[in-house]
């Protein structure tokens, strides 16, 4: 019985994570030549959310946080699955700093200097497209405000 329902919690759980996530806004974003394409989690349950319980992430897909003034912007990885590496960003886009970060942990991965985006993408994606700190990303002003 005992494993049973924790089949039923999992699906129920899954069931509310796609949900939320099929909620959350898209955006087509420019970095370093490359086109990527995030959820923009603008508000507090999304980013709560974030990418947790993903067993993947498509190649060049992200997720985006979006908070309505700069701020000391810290990030973990409990319940999420995958490697992820995340750029901080200021109000304009330009990178301040990018952080690995390894799956289900609760170690905190903070920007350097106040931030006003976090973007997730699969871990190594910005080195592997010669990304780098003082970098912009490009369509950061067409993001949806934070709810």
């Amino acid at each position: 019985m005992a494993t049973m329902t924790r089949v039923w919690l999992a699906a129920l759980a899954a069931g509310w994570m796609n949900a939320a996530s099929a909620q959350m806004p898209l955006a087509r974003l420019e970095l370093g030549g490359a086109v990527i394409d995030v959820e923009v989690a603008t508000s507090d349950a999304e980013q709560r959310l974030g990418l947790m319980y993903r067993s993947s992430l498509a190649s060049d897909h992200g997720m985006i946080f979006v908070h309505p003034e700069d701020t000391r912007l810290c990030m973990w990885m409990k319940n999420t699955l995958i490697p992820l590496s995340v750029a901080f960003l200021d109000g304009e886009g330009r990178i301040l700093n990018i952080e690995d970060m390894a799956p289900q942990s609760e170690d905190s991965h903070c920007a350097l200097s106040s931030a006003r985006y976090a973007l997730e993408m699969n871990k190594g994606w910005f080195s592997t497209h010669g990304i780098k700190t003082g970098d912009r990303v490009e369509g950061i002003k067409s993001l949806p405000a934070q709810k």
